[in-house]
Formats: structure tokens, C-alpha cells, sequence
């Protein structure tokens, strides 16, 4: 009879407190998909890394001939200041203005419209896309 007092019977506990402890769950660390922040070793050759190629369909067409605008496909995270200092660079162009948008493919294009003293049929024959 004493030893099934000390049998390993599981009593239920009654609880008193109204706080309500989480259990303890596995935690890991975390692995992100993209760096957030833009790294600082971007310096070296940073118009190569945020325009892509120039776009070359009908509309990005009919752009270069009526508007004096030039369409390229940017990276994602550069700003309007980064892809102007690209262009610029690049291409030896001056700039009036840059509108940017990011499509529903997620791929970010920058209209770029050049000054009247620059024409951009002649800069787009010059990169060698027309």
C-alpha cells in the first residue's frame, strides 16, 4: 500500500491567478529575403547597378519621338537624385525631369526627359536601341 502513494500519478493542478503564461515556442533568426539598408560598398561603379537597359517597346518608342523622354528599367530601391547622377554619367545628357513608377511586374521604370538642348532619337541611336 505505501508504494502506490509513490507512484508517478499526474494530480491536476488547480490554477488560482488570472495571468495567463505563453508557452515558450522555438525562435529563429532572422533571414530576410533583400538587405534593407543599401549597402556602402555600392560606391564603386553605382550607374552600372541602378539602370538595367533601356526599354524598348512601342509606348517607350513613341516617348523618345514625341516627348524627348528616354524609359530605362531601374533598380527598385534607387532614388530620382541616383538614377539622374546615372544618366548622366552614362550617357553625357542633361536632364529636365525624371518620373518614376514600379509596374505590377515590380520592375521600376524612370522616364527621363532631356533638355530641348539634346534630342533623344540621337541618344537612343547612340546607345544602339532604335
Amino acid at each position: 500500500t505505501g508504494d502506490n502513494s509513490k507512484t508517478n500519478v499526474k494530480k491536476n493542478h488547480i490554477k488560482t491567478s488570472m495571468k495567463f503564461f505563453r508557452p515558450k515556442t522555438l525562435k529563429l533568426k532572422r533571414n530576410p529575403k533583400y538587405c534593407k539598408k543599401v549597402k556602402a560598398n555600392l560606391k564603386k561603379k553605382k550607374q552600372f547597378q541602378t539602370i538595367y537597359f533601356p526599354l524598348t517597346t512601342e509606348s517607350a518608342l513613341k516617348e523618345i519621338q514625341a516627348g524627348n523622354t528616354l524609359v530605362f528599367v531601374v533598380n527598385t530601391r534607387s532614388n530620382k537624385n541616383l538614377i539622374k547622377n546615372s544618366v548622366k554619367k552614362l550617357y553625357k545628357v542633361k536632364i529636365k525631369k525624371i518620373n518614376t513608377l514600379i509596374g505590377l511586374n515590380g520592375k521600376k521604370k524612370a522616364f527621363v526627359k532631356l533638355t530641348s538642348d539634346y534630342d533623344a532619337l540621337d541618344v537612343a541611336n547612340k546607345i544602339g536601341f532604335i
